[in-house]
């Protein structure tokens, strides 16, 4: 088990590790002081929840990414370890940041060097949330997203530097890379 911090006092708690797989990869916003690029089994990534205070408005909402359980599947990310001494402010930031329908879950990660992180955080949007907005046809998602903007700036960004980190890391995405080239033939003239 790795616990990413081999040099603690062993009666101290663990570090607080966080897993990131939508715009956490490429945008961390928190300090920590490790970052593994890793992945979850059994878990994949889908642009399923709506986004009212991010990537979208209220009655304009954006589409970002949760997580949903499917066998066998590797869902691949970037785990953060909180810098020492930040874990609550950092916890506090996260929970405003995740507050349109995302749970807390703890999860454990394989990194891209076969070391396991163990109780790893997750934040996970389940469909009983009044953002969810679960499955739709490609196209119509693809459209949502191009034409979606809100505080945090347009809603194709957020796919684009997602799509862009995940090529970087080595990880495919047959969701994440199918959205990105149906929203690139929305926004490119005919």
């Amino acid at each position: 088990m790795c616990t990413g911090d081999s040099e603690a006092d062993p009666r101290a708690p663990p570090r607080l590790w966080v897993f990131g797989y939508g715009s956490l990869i490429w945008k961390p916003d928190l300090p920590f002081d490790d970052a593994r690029d890793c992945f979850v089994r059994d878990l994949t990534r889908r642009f399923y929840q709506g986004s009212t205070d991010h990537r979208g408005v209220p009655g304009a909402p954006g589409r970002v990414v949760t997580l949903l359980e499917e066998s066998d599947a590797e869902c691949w990310g970037r785990a953060y370890r909180v810098a020492h001494g930040s874990e609550h402010d950092v916890l506090q930031r996260l929970d405003h940041r995740e507050k349109g329908g995302y749970k807390r879950l703890r999860v454990r990660c394989q990194c891209a060097d076969s070391t396991m992180l163990e109780d790893v955080l997750v934040y996970v949007a389940t469909e009983d949330n009044e953002e969810y907005l679960g499955a739709a046809p490609l196209e119509d998602m693809a459209a949502q997203i191009a034409r979606a903007s809100g505080p945090s700036g347009p809603n194709t960004e957020y796919l684009f530097r997602l799509a862009e980190a995940l090529r970087a890391m080595g990880a495919h995405d047959a969701h994440v890379f199918a959205l990105e080239e149906c929203v690139a033939s929305f926004l490119t003239p005919q």
